[in-house]
């Protein structure tokens, strides 16, 4: 009679609302580490290794070329000696990056050698434009001397950009190991910390998800912890690939130790033993650094199947992208790591309950994890005095464009646009802001006159933009700004999973419209302009997921921008929606 009950149960537990589209769907391990594998061992996908997998892994074969198909970093053909691979996007056209796509062009445009092929964000915009040479990222006036190299064999890697002075949320000393790190892991696993009192401790600091979503962590972790099941996953995603971003890059780069801590934290705190830092290929470099911690960390015993000699087993692993915007949505990328095509998938459920392999899973950003540790050993108060104003915490962002210095800044939440930009050395050759996306691609951009806006969840909202992924981009006084969102449209086109009709064909119905506008000089007519405005409202309202309901979200703030205010601007969805990406 148990037994029969025991099942009952079991059959009722995979009954979750939502879910049902998922039945057909080929379960098993995913296919996308061999697959990468494979890739890296060949420099592409030959039929016959194909064949191959689909035989020793019993899949059919139509299941792996419906992977391949999805994902933009599969090649099915053999590569050339040279992959040359430009950025296109708007950090990178903010910095004379189409002249300088147009000089590659014509210097190995017609080299049989060399592959030029222009992509979306690689994540340099601190060097744009920025190119990759076999996979090999570097700022654009070093690409003869990588083709070269290339020419000759070299597959030496790029260094990670690390950065010798620690950022004010690491609380550990400059040049400490894994021994004299990890302290506040040790106290939890060791008793000496309740778990209960981390949730708390979260929820009182104010901390909220830092990769886009802004949800409180506190009650992310409290969700999860509280949720049923004997097993539970958690994932730091790693993904950022919007155009501007690269914050998450150098915090991977300088501080493996807190993001791992902050995820293992998470782990022991949910009662989840296997973890997973989901990193974009792109990232090979920061990478390196993060398998070399974790291997420190398996070394000393920090984790395995006796994490710290508590008896607790606390597995972390590296899944690397095949590639592609989407993924940095949560349910997208849980679509990946199960081996299906990225595409994201309807809410409720939410991964909290039902996320990887329909299990219980934590999922944040590489800054969020990063944050944890520092809170819970100085407290939440401590955190909370850090921000300036009513804000709290510290706060990365990524600033480039036309200012004199892209790079990562750590600063207090709440320090205003000006102040950041300031910081940055200022708009580039001396001139004016003209305008200023604030949280990344996907943020609305604001004007001149709203510099002195504190950068905050609240305030961004009230302002018609968001905080969005921390990446500000910076134009100058006389940039063309509905070029310059057009550029951003492109991106969001490029990137649609194509899964729900808004998206997919609303994206490219408004940028063949604002392309032709850009490339004849001419003036956006009211009718195109209605036309615009109409599908940006059907795309935000009926999208599945954050990208298709904020892809025109640029757009229409440009063009409320050129009526002399912000009238014109969509609302951004309400803070802390579960439906964003927490990236």
């Amino acid at each position: 009679m148990t037994e029969v009950t025991d099942r009952a149960a079991e059959i009722r537990a995979r009954r979750v609302p939502g879910v049902e589209a998922r039945a057909g769907k080929f379960p098993g391990p995913s296919l996308i580490p061999a697959l990468n594998a494979i890739q890296a061992r060949l420099g592409w996908l030959p039929r016959e290794e194909l064949e191959e997998l689909a035989r020793d892994t019993r899949r059919p074969l139509y299941e792996i070329e419906g992977l391949i198909s999805f994902y933009p970093h599969f090649r099915t053909e053999p590569p050339t000696k040279v992959a040359l691979h430009v950025c296109h996007d708007l950090p990178c056209f903010l910095r004379d990056g189409e002249a300088r796509l147009a000089e590659l062009r014509e210097r190995y445009g017609e080299d049989a050698e060399v592959e030029l092929v222009e992509v979306s964000c690689l994540g340099r915009c601190d060097t744009a434009p920025a190119v990759a040479v076999n996979e090999r990222p570097a700022p654009v006036e070093d690409t003869d001397a990588l083709v070269a190299g290339a020419r000759a064999g070299d597959v030496g890697a790029t260094p990670a950009n690390l950065r010798t002075e620690p950022w004010p949320n690491d609380p550990y000393p400059a040049g400490s190991g894994v021994a004299e790190r990890y302290t506040t892991l040790r106290a939890l696993l060791a008793g000496e910390l309740d778990p209960d009192t981390v949730v708390q401790t979260l929820k009182d600091s104010g901390l909220r998800g830092m990769g886009g979503a802004g949800f409180p962590t506190g009650t992310k972790w409290g969700l999860v912890r509280g949720a049923g099941g004997d097993v539970k996953y958690a994932i730091c995603n790693a993904d950022e690939s919007e155009p501007g971003t690269f914050k998450d890059r150098q915090i991977l780069a300088t501080q493996p130790h807190l993001v791992l801590e902050g995820l293992l934290l998470g782990m022991a705190v949910v009662g989840a033993e296997e973890g997973w830092v989901f990193i974009r290929h792109e990232y090979g470099p920061e990478e390196h650094v993060l398998r070399e911690e974790l291997q420190a960390l398996r070394a000393a015993g920090v984790t395995g199947p006796d994490a710290c000699g508590s008896g607790r087993r606390l597995d972390v692993e590296v899944f690397v992208s095949p590639g592609g915007y989407i993924l940095g949505e949560e349910t997208a990328l849980l679509e990946c790591m199960e081996g299906h095509r990225g595409e994201p998938r309807n809410k409720p459920p939410f991964p909290g309950n039902y996320g990887l392999h329909g299990r219980p899973t934590l999922m944040n950003s590489v800054e969020t994890f990063a944050d944890v540790p520092v809170i819970l050993q100085r407290g939440a108060q401590w955190w909370a005095d850090q921000g300036a104003g009513e804000s709290v915490g510290w706060k990365f962002f990524a600033v480039s464009g036309h200012v004199e210095r892209p790079d990562v800044y750590c600063v207090p939440m709440g320090t205003t646009v000006r102040e950041l930009i300031e910081l940055a050395g200022g708009v580039s050759d001396g001139r004016e802001v003209g305008a200023v996306q604030p949280g990344g691609a996907s943020s609305n951009f604001i004007g001149p006159d709203d510099l002195d806006m504190p950068l905050d969840f609240g305030t961004a909202a009230e302002h018609g933009t968001m905080l969005g992924s921390g990446a500000m981009v910076v134009l100058a006084d006389g940039t063309d700004l509905l070029a310059a969102s057009t550029n951003v449209l492109r991106f969001f086109r490029n990137e649609s999973c194509g899964k729900c009709v808004p998206c997919r064909v609303g994206s490219t119905k408004a940028h063949a419209i604002l392309r032709d506008v850009v490339e004849t000089g001419s003036d956006l007519a009211d009718d195109q302009r209605a036309h615009i405005l109409r599908l940006e409202e059907a795309m935000r309202k009926t999208s599945i997921c954050g990208l298709g309901q904020v892809a025109l979200g640029p757009v229409v703030s440009v063009l409320g921008l050129d009526k002399g205010g912000a009238a014109a601007r969509p609302q951004p969805r309400p803070e802390g929606a579960e439906d964003q990406p927490d990236r």
